[in-house]
């Protein structure tokens, strides 16, 4: 396998998300038992969305350990492929959730019961307040890996969560409109979902090894072809490794019997080449010079 120039990319420690972890166990355990005083469901639901979070982000720190752990003779990849796991695990867990909290703010908006406003103003203050400072900890990092994405997404909807909470706060303080709690919980589950369903549609993929939605491969095919000496790029396969990994493997049809030198010209040619114009970083490339075997650009083995 020929490996490209690497991207440069921030090195991930994982120490903002150990801070984020201990923050959110803090505001969990505020608003369960705020919620569970003030009676108000959007708070519990806000405590339960903030508890699938610290598990969320528990797993992504597991994961962005395991990942920097080196390659073994029985694992040759080694855990590259953890992130991607965990945000298709975190993305799950975010539209479990928001279906639970559909089911509840329904038998809720039923039978709404009078809610301790003063303590859910302030309790949604403080997940605020937490929830900020955790986000500003993984935006930078969000940028780059799927796995902080995931756990981003899943702080920032809480932020935005706590926000909704602190608005119902005020409406049930001010105007008694208790039905806004089952409201507002409701509006919270269906952004979960919205997000949730996005980031499992797309780890999903890269579990699937799907060809990535940013590269055409008739495309990639199209470039290797023009080159000299190539006849034709076939039995193509593009996929994620891991977040900022990107391979191809692939049978190079030549149409001269060139030596290993002159092969290791052109293999540079096309590494610089699908680097440079798809970010196609690992390369893995059989020549063939008059092979008989199928010429299809994808062929099912």
């Amino acid at each position: 396998m020929s490996e490209s120039p690497k991207q440069t990319l921030p090195v991930l420690t994982g120490n903002n998300l150990l801070i984020s972890i201990i923050l959110n166990i803090g505001i969990t355990a505020a608003q369960v038992v705020g919620g569970l005083v003030s009676g108000s469901l959007s708070l519990l639901s806000d405590a339960l969305h903030n508890f699938s979070d610290v598990l969320s982000l528990i797993v992504s720190f597991i994961a962005t350990k395991l990942s920097k752990q080196k390659a073994s003779v029985d694992k040759t990849f080694g855990y590259k492929r953890a992130e991607i796991l965990a945000a298709f695990i975190n993305a799950f867990t975010l539209i479990i959730v928001a279906i639970l909290l559909i089911i509840e703010a329904v038998k809720r908006f039923k039978v709404p019961e009078v809610i301790g406003s003063d303590l859910v103003i302030w309790l949604s203050i403080l997940g605020i307040v937490a929830n900020g400072l955790s986000v500003l900890l993984l935006k930078k990092d969000a940028k780059h890996n799927i796995n902080m994405r995931s756990a981003y997404l899943h702080l920032l909807t809480d932020m935005l969560a706590s926000v909704a909470v602190l608005i119902g706060g005020l409406l049930m303080k001010y105007f008694e409109w208790y039905w806004i709690d089952s409201v507002l919980t409701f509006l919270i589950a269906l952004y979960l979902i919205w997000v949730g369903f996005d980031l499992l549609k797309t780890s999903t993929k890269m579990l699937m090894l799907f060809t990535p939605e940013a590269i055409n491969l008739e495309d990639v095919v199209t470039t290797v072809n023009s080159l000299a000496k190539v006849r034709m790029l076939h039995h193509v396969h593009i996929w994620h490794l891991s977040d900022t990994e990107v391979h191809l493997e692939a049978h190079l049809d030549l149409e001269e019997d060139i030596t290993t030198s002159e092969f290791n010209v052109l293999l540079s040619q096309i590494e610089s080449l699908l680097y440079q114009e798809f970010s196609i970083n690992h390369i893995t490339i059989q020549p063939e010079y008059k092979k008989e075997d199928p010429k299809e650009i994808i062929v099912q083995d």
